[in-house]
């Protein structure tokens, strides 16, 4: 077999402004799985808006710019194939520069299914926002399908100015299904302290106890909404529950933690939406 004919270098001409996206290329073998990365940033267009010089996906992590606020920028994850399948490892990395604002959205839920040798799946998230930014994440439901094991991981990284929304939905097993195991950890800094670091764990595997009355009490989607704002600073959010399975829970620094039990997916986006609207978010 020959190798193909490398491609010519285009004519050089002035330096671009904006920092170019890599070709996105095939995903890499890992064990029986894939790798895949998909890589976001965001930055001011100098015109009140945001531009994005990086939008660059992998694999089964393909992204599309779509339509979003008027002063952001909005990009939805589009799953090119199933995924995360068992020995898969994925990641998602989204940086907003300063004063810019995006929004991150996923075009369907994901499903988490079994691999070969009930090998485990990993999806790490890595958001970054600089001073003055505005990152609102918000993908739809994580789904654990019977069989599956993932571990996910956010950690996201504030300056003292950015402002974040942060949605999380997982769901144990599909309809009338029995869960896979997920152990899920969320880890957010602002201006290099921690500001919040927790993990659950959930389903065949983990720890005795999970589906008790101190942990999830029979239920089978959980969710939370993370608000990290300045103006919380002057002006607290108070604690309080939101019926009989959500808590309004204030950290120590700028933020605020809902946190929602619900028998389904489809409660647990309407208690989330409920605080959303609540609070202006």
């Amino acid at each position: 077999m020959t190798a193909p004919a490398a491609v010519p270098a285009p004519a050089a001409g002035p330096a671009p402004t904006a920092l170019p996206a890599p070709a996105a290329g095939p995903a890499a073998p890992h064990g029986y799985g894939v790798s895949a990365t998909a890589r976001i940033r965001a930055v001011p267009d100098g015109r009140g808006g945001t531009a994005l010089p990086l939008l660059a996906g992998e694999g089964p992590l393909a992204l599309r710019r779509t339509r979003g606020p008027a002063t952001g920028a909005q990009v939805t994850l589009v799953g090119a194939m199933s995924a995360p399948l068992g020995g898969d490892r994925l990641a998602v990395e989204a940086e907003v520069a300063v004063g810019a604002a995006l929004t991150v959205t996923s075009a369907a839920a994901t499903i988490a299914l079994p691999g070969r040798d009930g090998a485990p799946a990993r999806y790490d998230v890595r958001l970054t926002a600089e001073e003055g930014a505005e990152l609102r994440w918000l993908p739809e439901p994580l789904i654990c399908a019977r069989g599956s094991r993932l571990r996910t991981r956010t950690v996201a990284e504030l300056a003292p100015t950015a402002r974040l929304l942060l949605r999380e939905e997982q769901v144990l097993g599909r309809a009338a299904e029995e869960p896979g195991l997920l152990t899920s950890r969320l880890r957010v800094t602002r201006a290099g302290r921690p500001l919040l670091d927790q993990e659950l764990s959930c389903g065949p595997g983990a720890a005795a106890g999970w589906d008790g009355p101190a942990v999830l009490g029979g239920h089978r989607a959980v969710g939370q909404l993370l608000v990290v704002d300045p103006r919380f600073e002057a002006d607290p959010v108070a604690p309080r529950m939101l019926g009989e399975y959500a808590a309004v829970t204030p950290l120590a620094g700028p933020a605020v933690l809902v946190t929602v039990l619900a028998p389904d997916g489809l409660r647990l986006r309407v208690l989330l939406d409920e605080a959303r609207r609540a609070y202006g978010w």
